[in-house]
């Protein structure tokens, strides 16, 4: 049996307990060692195999799993944050399916969320974003084209930009050219609830100058959008007294 677990978004204590039971009762453990918290494996059985999946490919991945498999053992792929996001997961997953060997998988924490959590935010307030969009820029791999991050900035919405960091002065290029204004609230959030977590609020025009400033080349999360300055936006009609709901009668 292969579990493929969420490992949450840094801090080792927002695993799921389900994704912690799992790992306790693992006989092999592959982790993505470039951005799980090693401290999640100090809590494995005595004789677990751990493999660094930052050093392996795709096959050498699936070789291991496969022995694993062959041999009677509980297997846990163990991947950052939420594997649904930037997991690579869906190729694992068929060649699973390929041998007929089971797997489920255990969602986890993901980076987006603790990046809100650094900055005490919340993504969507009423008359100003109730949609977030989540994406990438284009570099040694492509998104799709109908992905472009000017295509996404021209709805206004909330947006969190994943593996962007190295390419913020073309980031806030195609902001600013979908119709986002420079002065656009923005932040950088950098290793989201790890122990050395960062998070500077800036604009869209001064993302780069932003990381520059403070040494942040990597692993950091962008969001953009006027939820980060949290101004003018409406209170929520769900708990106005003069609004009912299936639980409570509106007071006159």
């Amino acid at each position: 049996m292969v579990h493929f677990v969420g490992a949450g978004s840094g801090a080792p204590d927002l695993i799921t307990v389900r994704g912690l039971n799992l790992l306790k009762q693992a006989d092999v453990i592959i982790y993505a060692g470039s951005l799980v918290n090693p401290q999640l494996l100090e809590d494995r059985k005595e004789g677990c195999q751990v493999y660094n999946s930052a050093t392996m490919t795709l096959e050498e991945v699936m070789e291991v799993m496969l022995q694993a498999e062959r041999e009677g053992k509980n297997i846990v792929r163990l991947h950052t944050g939420d594997p649904c996001l930037y997991g690579a997961i869906r190729e694992q997953m068929d060649i699973l399916e390929e041998n007929q060997i089971t797997y489920d998988y255990c969602p986890g924490v993901s980076s987006f969320c603790g990046a809100a959590s650094a900055l005490n935010l919340e993504y969507t307030l009423p008359e100003v974003s109730q949609s977030v969009i989540i994406t990438r820029m284009a570099g040694r791999t492509p998104v799709p084209e109908r992905e472009e991050i000017a295509a996404f900035a021209a709805h206004h919405a909330t947006m969190v930009i994943f593996l962007s960091t190295g390419m913020l002065e073309q980031l806030s290029r195609r902001l600013m050219a979908g119709g986002y204004e420079a002065d656009t609230p923005a932040a950088i959030v950098y290793k989201a609830t790890w122990e050395d977590e960062a998070s500077f609020v800036c604009t869209v025009a001064t993302l780069a100058e932003t990381a520059a400033k403070n040494r942040i080349t990597k692993t950091a999360l962008i969001i953009v959008g006027d939820v980060v300055s949290h101004i003018h936006y409406q209170r929520s009609e769900l708990y106005h007294p003069e609004f009912t709901t299936e639980f409570r009668k509106a007071k006159v």
